[in-house]
């Protein structure tokens, strides 16, 4: 079953400047644009893919705080996996 989440204003808005910015890496755009594509629609989850990648940005020491952000909405909206 589908999480009821969606990606709030402010990480939408992070989502989309780390998308447009040119010294943003693979997993930050991956992370990013699950995060935006899920701003209103909240019957979709973030893919495994998206969700290793996410899982990455957040880890990593040298990624933004606006990519940080897009990626926490990303990982938020994944179902756990009991």
């Amino acid at each position: 079953m589908a999480k009821s989440k969606v990606t709030r204003p402010k990480a939408a808005s992070n989502a989309s400047k780390t998308l447009r910015s040119k010294n943003t890496g693979n997993k930050s755009k991956t992370a990013s644009g699950s995060a935006l594509s899920q701003t209103k629609a909240p019957k979709k989850v973030t893919s495994k893919r998206a969700a290793s990648s996410a899982s990455k940005v957040l880890r990593d020491g040298r990624t933004s705080k606006k990519s940080k952000s897009a990626a926490g909405s990303a990982l938020s909206q994944r179902p756990s996996s009991n």
